[in-house]
């Protein structure tokens, strides 16, 4: 697709997830693509907490039992999650917001990371994975999927929690070794998990399309990757994909894309211009040629701004009107430029 894309100035994803676009053939074709880092983080982190609560009391068992017309009433492995201590593995955007709403119920939150993070509230950072998995009643995990998270959760890891703890994922599928779970559960080692993403996923609804090594295990609670599957939302990640992609088709704004150099400039108001969006390799000797290109024009920069990541850069310039057409075309024959576009 965007080998025959000639004319995409921009592609999003509506969800935080990329791993669905080839970013680096993107990033060489110069589109940026853009996500919806911040939408779902509450629709997600709520769904966790209420899962913490779900878990601790046994209610999947119970609302199983009770719609096979059973009735046992019992206190017995059931919990009240306030002084529970809480790991969450990944404080990003939604592990953050899940640290938040656990302290509010009373947990005691910990964290891991790999690199320093601000923590929020009364949480504290650890200095390894296995010193949160040994710690924590609960464990939840979110992470990004990297090659470097993938399996990262498995049978050594699951052997490290405390005996009766609880397993919880709504991040990726292919970070956590199923068959280990599943293992850890009918072991009794683990009391319990709740796991909404999977190594394989349904491509549609329907009945009859979904199995794994969970299924049928103690005190496991399912969901279909719903974690950001709320109205809420939804109506914010259309919003927030909408609102950049209008910014970067407008104004060549490229703020929060996910494979490309972050560029965003006010309009010059001084006086009437064009802006000149160009994209190019990041080599020695490209800003000279394109600076070249200027002058020979005798263009009048008003203002530009550029800015790099990886192989390529991309640099914004608002200029006098008479000068744009002939900057766009010897832009665009310079050898180490990927894409010219000149805007109002």
């Amino acid at each position: 697709v965007i080998e025959a894309s000639n004319r995409l100035l921009a592609m999003a994803c509506f969800c935080i997830g990329t791993d669905q676009v080839d970013l680096k053939a993107a990033q060489e074709r110069g589109i940026p693509v853009f996500n919806a880092p911040f939408a779902n983080t509450r629709s997600v982190a709520e769904l966790i907490i209420g899962n913490i609560v779900g878990l601790s009391r046994r209610i999947g068992e119970c609302t199983a039992q009770m719609h096979r017309g059973a009735w046992f009433k019992q206190a017995v492995g059931c919990f009240e999650i306030r002084g529970k201590t809480l790991g969450i593995v990944g404080y990003g955007h939604i592990g953050a917001q899940v640290s938040v709403l656990a302290e509010a119920m009373g947990m005691h939150v910990i964290y891991y990371d790999v690199i320093p993070k601000l923590p929020m509230g009364n949480a504290s950072q650890v200095a390894t994975l296995p010193e949160l998995l040994g710690k924590s009643d609960f464990v939840s995990l979110h992470v990004p999927k990297l090659a470097s998270t993938k399996n990262m959760i498995g049978k050594e890891e699951f052997a490290q929690m405390k005996k009766g703890s609880f397993f919880l994922n709504a991040s990726r599928g292919n970070v956590v070794v199923i068959p280990a779970l599943a293992e850890a559960l009918k072991s009794g080692h683990l009391r319990g998990a709740y796991v909404d993403v999977f190594p394989v996923e349904p491509g549609k609804n329907g009945e009859n399309l979904f199995t794994s090594e969970i299924c049928g295990c103690p005190n496991v609670l399912m969901t279909p990757h719903v974690g950001g599957s709320t109205e809420e939302a939804q109506a914010k990640i259309g919003e927030e994909v909408a609102a950049a992609l209008l910014k970067c088709i407008n104004e060549g704004s490229t703020h929060g894309a996910v494979n490309f150099p972050e560029v965003d400039m006010k309009a010059c108001t001084a006086t009437k211009t064009h802006r000149v969006l160009c994209i190019h390799d990041n080599k020695p000797g490209v800003m000279s040629s394109i600076n070249n290109v200027f002058t020979e024009a005798k263009a009048n920069i008003c203002q530009q701004f550029l800015n790099t990541k990886g192989d390529v850069g991309y640099v914004i310039i608002d200029l006098n009107v008479e000068a744009s057409a002939e900057v766009k075309k010897n832009l665009a024959s310079l050898e180490s430029v990927v894409k010219v576009r000149v805007l109002y």
